[in-house]
């Protein structure tokens, strides 16, 4: 449960969930679509990864920037995570593989989540929404 939106020249994404934990998972799901179909993307390894913020948009654009940076730093794409909150903290895993140029066809680089068009929220029938603009 994710999309994108359009935003300029970058791009919009939002990740749904029934709990705050599953939008966030969500986000990191749309923002890999951003580069490939998360579909290509097998689970071979698993990351761990933490963040902390003042609040709880904060903490996403801090989340969604960690997963950029790990992709950069090992070369890898994710598909799957795992994200559990307390307060303003997030424990999670991310479980990916080495990016494969001709199985993957990266379409874009995302260079980072935003602050525009930041916001969580849960609408009336309680479903979360998380989203941002990441940098293309």
């Amino acid at each position: 449960m994710w999309r994108h939106f359009h935003h300029e020249a970058d791009i919009g994404i939002i990740g749904l969930g029934e709990t705050l934990e599953q939008a966030f998972e969500e986000a990191a799901v749309a923002l890999t679509a951003v580069i490939t179909d998360p579909e290509t993307v097998s689970c071979r390894e698993t990351v761990a990864l933490d963040c902390e913020a003042p609040d709880t948009e904060l903490l996403l654009v801090d989340w969604l920037n960690a997963i950029v940076y790990e992709m950069a730093t090992r070369r890898m794409l994710f598909r799957r995570f795992s994200v559990a909150l307390n307060d303003n903290r997030l424990h999670a895993t991310a479980c990916g593989e080495a990016v494969d140029i001709r199985r993957h066809q990266p379409a874009a680089e995302v260079k980072g989540a935003t602050y525009t068009a930041l916001e969580i929220h849960a609408d009336a029938d309680g479903i979360w929404h998380a989203q941002c603009v990441v940098d293309v």
